[in-house]
């Protein structure tokens, strides 16, 4: 009789989960059924208690938020390009114009902010005759060369047949 009375505990202990108790979660969920509309065993459309139209929150924007910003520096030395580096690690973009400088102090200047750029993980372009375009990171740069918009032109300008 021992072997059978432990088999007995031990199989009402694992179903004493199974058995009814009078604060079950079923009669919980069936005393808030009330609040839903049902039609043939279906659940229409619930009924919310919506609190959160009293206290909507407020959107504010960041004060220090000023969205991408484009500065046109045109050193006039060597030193400045220290003080573009800073606008380019606040992730600004930079438009160099060099016609103030000579050719040795311009070279020396774009590969300063070359390697700064690189550095970075931003992009540059040149874009004309002494102007370059040094972007951060944040900022996407694409060029169309000259021989890709011939080849568009070329391809759209054909005469129809």
């Amino acid at each position: 009789m021992a072997v059978a009375d432990k088999f007995k505990s031990i199989i009402d202990f694992l179903t004493s989960g199974f058995n009814d108790r009078e604060d079950s979660i079923y009669e919980e969920m069936m005393d808030s059924a009330e609040e839903y509309p049902v039609q043939d065993n279906l659940a229409r459309e619930p009924i919310f208690k919506d609190e959160s139209k009293a206290q909507s929150p407020k959107v504010v924007t960041h004060p220090n938020y000023r969205g991408y910003e484009v500065m046109v520096c045109e050193p006039r030395s060597y030193e400045d390009s220290i003080s573009i580096v800073k606008h380019l690690k606040d992730r600004k973009t930079i438009v160099l114009n060099l016609h103030l400088l000579d050719r040795e102090q311009a070279l020396r200047i774009v590969d300063f902010l070359c390697g700064a750029t690189h550095a970075l993980s931003g992009s540059q372009q040149k874009i004309g005759d002494s102007v370059f375009i040094f972007t951060p990171v944040n900022v996407a740069l694409s060029a169309e060369s000259q021989k890709s918009k011939f080849l568009r032109d070329a391809l759209w300008n054909q005469p129809q047949a």
